[in-house]
């Protein structure tokens, strides 16, 4: 038997909602083999409400990590918290010389409970490193704003209008996620093709508890990727894999709750429906 081979390159959250830990649990509930190349770690301090530090770990260290990893054959590649140009470039170098078709981009801009760019420059970065090699980005209505050069959308149709603008920048395909901030009474993606847009809507989930949700739903379409699916089916799936995370999330502390990776698999598929807009 020889399992898909997934590569995330992303951060470590310590607390094991997000970042690399997330992608791991997401990797493992879709069947293939995870490997891992670290950015940073970010750790949370429990005596200041749980606020986060960065800790980037040095260019080399990375490159070895990407080089060690993809010298196995890696069937889909996915990109998470990017902390500065270099190690965007760095990131963007590697999978063009991989050649991979299969490659998901999360524009991972801020930490989740802070409101600021990590590194203003890392926007520029991305558009030219990362855009013209993703076969889809995944932002949130915040990244697509910034990449987009527009207001933060709130509603359809402005996410319409930020989609078109990130697809011009040369991702293949994008997938805005909507989340709470939307003007919408179901919880809405949007993705779209460069010909075609599609509206993936669940009920919401009376739920805080979300925490990773971002790295799972881009995860859950870089293992489907591999397992031979097309990006939209690919996108479809993720929707139902995240919604069931989130609709059974789970305390961790008085400051955060996690996603539950193995919700779907465990618990069943959650409705989704898909409409052309």
């Amino acid at each position: 038997m020889r399992l898909k081979k997934t590569l995330t390159i992303a951060g470590s959250d310590t607390s094991g909602g997000a970042g690399i830990a997330a992608d791991l649990k997401t990797f493992q509930e879709h069947g293939t083999y995870g490997m891992t190349a670290l950015t940073v770690i970010v750790t949370m301090d429990p005596d200041n409400k749980w606020s986060h530090s960065v800790y980037s770990l040095p260019i080399d260290v990375l490159k070895a990590q990407i080089k060690t990893a993809l010298s196995t054959g890696i069937d889909a590649i996915k990109t998470g918290m990017l902390s500065t140009e270099e190690v965007i470039q760095t990131a963007g170098n590697a999978i063009a010389e991989s050649k991979l078709d299969h490659v998901v981009i999360d524009p991972v801009m801020v930490c989740k409970g802070e409101d600021e760019v990590l590194n203003p420059g890392t926007v520029d970065a991305m558009i030219e490193f990362l855009l013209p090699k993703a076969e889809i980005v995944t932002p949130n209505l915040f990244e697509a704003g910034q990449l987009a050069g527009t207001k933060t959308p709130k509603t359809v149709e402005d996410m319409k209008v930020a989609a078109e603008k990130i697809h011009a920048l040369g991702a293949r395909n994008v997938v805005i996620k909507g989340g709470k901030q939307l003007v919408h009474d179901k919880a809405v993606d949007l993705f779209y093709d460069g010909k075609t847009f599609t509206l993936l809507e669940a009920e919401k989930a009376d739920t805080d508890y979300n925490h990773g949700a971002g790295c799972t739903f881009a995860a859950a379409i870089t293992a489907n990727l591999a397992n031979g699916l097309d990006v939209k089916d690919a996108v479809i799936e993720a929707k139902t894999f995240v919604t069931a995370a989130i609709s059974n999330g789970w305390k961790l502390n008085e400051f955060v709750g996690p996603v539950l990776h193995g919700a779907k698999n465990k618990y069943g598929a959650p409705e989704i429906t898909t409409t052309e807009v």
